[in-house]
């Protein structure tokens, strides 16, 4: 029985890690529609987000008859718990690079507003930090795991500059308005990509080392 649960959590490891590679091409791809102007990988993700969806339900089901019928107890437990919060992460970074893409189809029918320079700095970062999230739990890396927490301010960082420099464009030519406020929307939604990663680590921290780092500032001594 036990060897068979053994079996069982790998399973839905792998479903899950089958899910996060399906979430970080969504990303990629919407953001790339922009930058490369290529409408047809809006288009990919679009019509791929029913692929995510149904892998969440999935997963899901997966964890709660594992709860249902094997009563894991310790790290087992906290495992499927984590992987519960982690499959809702990753659906939500799956519908983040839907709205990348439907602002790419309409960014795409006007002229480029800026060169894109922070733009692909950020959309890298955000991937990195879901890639290593997943790869953080695949080795129960703590370490990995604190390193995506730490780069979530750099997000931020250069989210709020793209920010000041789109309004900038938006106040000197009102014909550009429409499209910087569009990138805007991509930032907001990479920056968004960045701290659904960041709580995949939250996680992936509690799995491994049974502490919940959510809330720092809480004393639960």
């Amino acid at each position: 029985m036990e060897r068979h649960f053994d079996h069982d959590l790998e399973e839905l490891k792998q479903r899950l890690l089958w899910m996060g590679s399906l979430a970080e091409r969504a990303v990629h791809q919407a953001v790339h529609a922009v930058l490369d102007a290529e409408e047809h990988l809006a288009e990919v993700v679009l019509s791929e987000e029913d692929a995510i969806n149904e892998m969440q339900i999935e997963i899901d089901e997966r964890v709660q008859r594992l709860l249902a019928t094997q009563q894991p107890m310790a790290a087992d437990l906290r495992f499927l718990l984590a992987v519960s919060r982690i499959n809702g992460d990753l659906e939500r970074i799956g519908d983040q690079a839907v709205n990348i893409a439907q602002s790419a189809t309409r960014i795409l029918r006007h002229p480029q507003v800026k060169p894109y320079v922070d733009l692909p700095r950020m959309s890298e970062l955000a991937e990195a930090m879901v890639r290593d999230s997943l790869n953080a739990l695949v080795r129960g890396d703590q370490e990995l795991a604190q390193s995506v927490l730490r780069r979530d301010d750099q997000v931020d960082r250069l989210r709020d500059q793209l920010f000041r420099e789109l309004l900038t464009y938006m106040m000197e030519d009102s014909a550009q308005v429409f499209a910087a406020f569009e990138l805007i929307l991509v930032a907001k939604n990479l920056e968004r990509i960045g701290d659904h990663a960041t709580n995949i680590a939250e996680d992936v921290i509690y799995f491994v080392a049974g502490r919940d780092v959510r809330h720092p500032a809480l004393d639960r001594r």
